[in-house]
């Protein structure tokens, strides 16, 4: 068999491994790129895009109530799901499509396998074997499964986007991204949903805005159950019966989701055989610049230790491309700035530090800035729904070191804040920003004075 021969192989097409592949392209590289399944990955397929699709749907749902409270006659109508399905899948073809001429347009060799490691530089890819001198692992991760009697009668994530139907009764075993996601989407679609919860919401969040997205979702009729785990599940005429730690026995449901977490993809990558060094969660380590403990062999997105964001694997693969074909120098990624949305209902948001991280770091130093409203929208159709507006600062100038926001519209607002966060804002700056009228964001730049403690 005839070995080919590349500048660079890419193993995972997903958001980073096409950034890569596709960077490396432009500054000349011979690129293959490895992937047996839709480009786009998680991203694309089963995470971020249809997710979203889904949550503006939930959004619309919402938006006929606040119509009829307004004064239009309509009533509110149920979702159509295999048409709005229909258009969801129409969507994602087009991103594939936009993917594929892009490789194409840049020369890059598409190859619809599995990457197999022969040795560090030597990859086996269904009947064809590559060699180049700098390898990329872009594998992502998949959903957690869990030993327990029954799993099988419930669904991941994926599971949740092959639904072509609103179930009237779900269940839904966790606490993370997805698990909080899911539960608002089909919330505002209608389905009765109950959460099980290990700890609390977004454990990773700043903890007094998890507690408050737990108590907004609560007013929306999701009951969130925190001392109940599940052992079991059963199938009974047709639905699901779950088994509870303490005894007790929730249901009938007819929906389960399992969003436990995730691992990285490694298993089909034969890594032992070139020796590479992961941590004891199976993400491949790499130090700040994307190298892995084999010299040649990088990683990048879901498949390393660092935040399972896109954003973050796509700036990811285009330095690390950067830096092996055009000869740039790159400081390290900022994670602590990387700035997040939960999609959830309402929204939560997150640049910089959460309160708890930085008063572990900068102790006496932190103080706070708080706000919380009703915005405008819904103040005219009497729903109560809170935003909450929370300032982390420190020192004599009051640098802003993290921003929380948790309520409708936070996700469009967010972004902007953040670039002035990761250019050292102050709460001088804020204030000396005049603010738009009447908006929710203006009060951010209107908070009065610091919160006690």
């Amino acid at each position: 068999m005839a070995v080919e021969s590349f500048d660079l192989i890419v193993i995972g097409g997903g958001s980073g491994g096409l950034a890569a592949a596709l960077r490396a392209a432009r500054h000349g590289a011979r690129v293959a790129l490895l992937e047996p399944k839709e480009l786009g990955g998680t991203c694309v397929n089963a995470g971020c895009v249809p997710k979203k699709a889904m949550w503006f749907a939930a959004q619309m749902a919402e938006a006929q109530y606040i119509a009829v409270d307004y004064g239009f006659a309509e009533k509110p109508g149920k979702l159509d799901w295999p048409r709005f399905i229909g258009r969801r899948n129409e969507y994602i073809d087009h991103i594939h499509g936009s993917y594929q001429q892009s490789l194409d347009k840049s020369h890059v060799t598409v190859i619809r396998a599995e990457g197999r490691f022969i040795e560090p530089h030597r990859i086996a890819a269904g009947d064809r074997e590559l060699t180049a001198p700098h390898v990329v692992i872009a594998t992502g991760s998949s959903p957690n499964r869990l030993d327990k009697p029954g799993f099988d009668l419930g669904v991941t994530s994926d599971g949740f986007f092959a639904l072509r139907e609103g179930p009237r009764r779900t269940a839904i075993v966790g606490g993370g991204y997805i698990a909080t996601e899911l539960a608002g989407v089909l919330r505002a679609l209608g389905s009765e949903v109950d959460m099980f919860v290990r700890g609390r919401l977004m454990s990773g969040f700043d903890e007094e805005m998890s507690y408050q997205l737990g108590d907004e979702m609560t007013k929306h009729g999701i009951a969130i159950h925190y001392t109940c785990q599940i052992e079991a599940v059963h199938e009974k005429d047709g639905v699901l019966l779950l088994d509870c730690d303490k005894g007790s026995h929730p249901g009938p449901y007819d929906l389960l989701i399992w969003a436990v977490g995730r691992h990285a993809n490694t298993g089909s990558l034969s890594i032992e055989n070139i020796g590479l060094v992961t941590d004891d969660k199976g993400h491949i380590q790499v130090d700040d610049y994307l190298n892995t403990s084999v010299p040649g062999v990088y990683a990048v997105g879901d498949v390393t230790q660092h935040l399972a964001l896109t954003p973050v694997a796509v700036s990811a693969g285009r330095k690390l491309a950067d830096r092996l074909f055009a000869g740039a120098k790159h400081a390290p990624l900022d994670y602590t700035n990387a700035p997040s949305v939960v999609f959830s209902h309402p929204p939560l948001g997150t640049v910089g530090l959460s309160e708890e991280q930085a008063r572990a770091r900068y102790g006496d130093e932190v103080h706070l800035y708080k706000q919380s409203f009703v915005p405008m929208q819904l103040a005219l159709a009497q729903r109560p729904m809170m935003v909450r507006f929370k300032l982390i600062c420190v020192g004599d100038d009051s640098r802003i070191v993290g921003m929380q926001m948790l309520g409708p519209g936070i996700d469009e607002i967010l972004q902007g804040f953040a670039v002035a966060i990761r250019m050292g804002a102050t709460k001088d700056d804020f204030d000396a920003t005049l603010a738009i009228h009447p908006t929710s964001a203006e009060e951010m730049v209107t908070m009065g004075d610091r919160v006690p403690g």
